[in-house]
């Protein structure tokens, strides 16, 4: 059975977008969703635009409202740094926290730098994993 990671944010229309997309281009064994705590109606423009520039077309996604099945589900959780309340006591062991900027009202080269930010975390992240 494949192995899931959830990236949490408040929006979904950002930070956890770009991480879910990044992750399932790059993992060979898992599955990344994410989702919000209080979801966007659409995708930040900015992120559209930032990973269109690297290739990468998120403009059909749609942030998703964080459930307490994902969470149950999840074999890790990466919160994005935004004080998402996804924590309860008993899923700690597999809550991790990012620690990322919000992207939300920044300039376009602050997206960016998120963005790789991001990219690189992920890529970390999978050499952990699938070892």
């Amino acid at each position: 059975m494949t192995k899931t990671v959830l990236f949490v944010c408040i929006g979904n229309s950002g930070r956890s977008q770009m991480a879910e997309t990044f992750f399932n281009k790059l993992s060979k064994t898992w599955k990344a969703i994410s989702a919000g705590t209080k979801p966007d109606v659409i995708i930040h423009p900015y992120t559209i635009r930032v990973m269109k520039e690297i290739g990468v077309d998120v403009s059909k996604q749609k942030p998703k409202l964080l459930t307490r099945e994902m969470i149950e589900k999840a074999d890790k959780i990466i919160t994005m740094g935004c004080g998402a309340d996804v924590c309860p006591a008993s899923y700690l062991t597999k809550v991790e926290d990012w620690a990322i900027e919000e992207p939300y009202g920044k300039p376009i080269d602050k997206v960016r730098e998120i963005r790789d930010q991001i990219k690189g975390k992920v890529e970390k992240m999978i050499r952990e994993i699938e070892l």
